[in-house]
């Protein structure tokens, strides 16, 4: 437990500390955000925030989690794992990936940076070398970091996907999940406060997967076999103090944006953590204010090609009570609600299955 707070207490003070240097190094460069031409008329102002501030994010969570091992030198079976560098590797990778999209918005001095295609196949790339990999790195215990299995709150031995299978669904859970962080990332300190919410909450599973592990206690009906619950605790209090501390400054009216590098490096650390803890599907509702961000969109497209017709004042959804009247301030506190309870509830769902009398199936 010292070391998940030590992680989290790292990331903190980094993130808090260096984020100003970074506003003061991206305005010198002139690396602002560039604004959409149909927004909302309130977000002109917003024109040339730096932007990329996603890179303080990444950095402090990846320093977070090696001062953490680093103060555990000496114990036995407490160096990095296996698991735990893949998830920090994906953050990573899809964090290169919104880098460059978000460095071409600031060079053609537009709001679209990647193009579609060049964006899937960073996304490709990265989401299947992480999926591919995950299926490896047997330990004593004969667990790799991910099983082909189903999972919700664990494996569903009877729902397997096999290799290929979960290599496709693994990279659609995390083009998903770090499509809709990225969807989210709209207003200021809205995707960095509801992620410190869901990081949170994985704090607190990977904590509990370890203190009910089937290794340690497989006389537990209710033991859970995930090959290293306790680093995955570590990467999520780093990556939660490095929301923190970066929120400080990216709250309303915001200092710096975490940009596509952000979004993108945070949807990929749900996506990652969730498969190595073997919590797909409790993503979706860990996640919720995510998945109404993205089903906002779909509809919106959808009905709009089907009937010409609109279906929200503007998509994502925030954007839609905004032109409706709500002040900026009012949306985010209202959805970081939504977003808290999601959490809440994904979390009730976690642990309501381990007290039942045995898994759901």
């Amino acid at each position: 437990m010292r070391s998940v707070l030590v992680a989290a207490m790292t990331a903190l003070i980094i993130s808090l500390i260096c984020t100003p240097a970074v506003v003061r190094l991206f305005r010198r460069r002139g690396y602002g955000q560039e604004i959409r031409e149909d927004g909302p008329s309130t977000h002109a102002t917003k024109r040339g925030t730096p932007t990329m501030g996603g890179v303080v994010i990444v950095g402090a969570t990846v320093i977070g989690y090696a001062v953490a091992h680093l103060l555990v030198i000496g114990q036995p079976n407490r160096g990095p794992t296996a698991s735990a560098l893949l998830v920090l590797g994906l953050m990573v990778g899809l964090g290169v990936v919104g880098f460059l999209d978000d460095f071409i918005k600031i060079r053609k001095q537009r709001s679209l940076g990647l193009n579609a295609a060049s964006k899937f196949i960073g996304q490709f790339v990265v989401g299947v070398a992480f999926a591919v990999s995950a299926l490896q790195f047997r330990n004593d215990n004969d667990l790799t970091p991910a099983s082909d299995n189903l999972s919700f709150v664990r494996d569903y031995a009877a729902v397997s996907l096999g290799t290929v299978g979960f290599v496709i669904f693994a990279y659609l859970v995390i083009t998903a999940t770090s499509n809709a962080v990225n969807l989210t990332d709209g207003l200021d300190g809205l995707a960095a406060g509801s992620s410190i919410m869901v990081f949170a909450a994985y704090v607190v599973i990977g904590f509990w997967q370890f203190r009910n592990s089937c290794v340690l206690q497989p006389e537990l009906v209710q033991c859970y076999t995930v090959r290293d619950p306790l680093d995955i605790a570590l990467v999520a209090a780093s990556a939660m103090g490095a929301c923190f501390g970066f929120l400080w400054w990216n709250a309303s009216p915001a200092k710096i944006f975490m940009g596509d590098t952000g979004s993108l490096a945070i949807g990929g650390a749900f996506a990652g953590i969730a498969i190595v803890t073997k919590t797909e599907l409790l993503l979706i509702v860990l996640g919720g204010l995510f998945v109404i961000e993205t089903v906002s969109v779909i509809l919106q497209i959808g009905v709009f090609k089907l009937t010409r017709k609109r279906v929200f004042n503007m998509a994502p959804i925030h954007h839609h009570f905004e032109l409706a009247g709500w002040v900026e301030n009012t949306v985010i506190v209202r959805f970081w609600i939504i977003a808290g309870l999601a959490v809440a509830f994904g979390l009730g769902v976690f642990y309501a299955e381990y007290l039942s009398t045995g898994p759901l199936l």
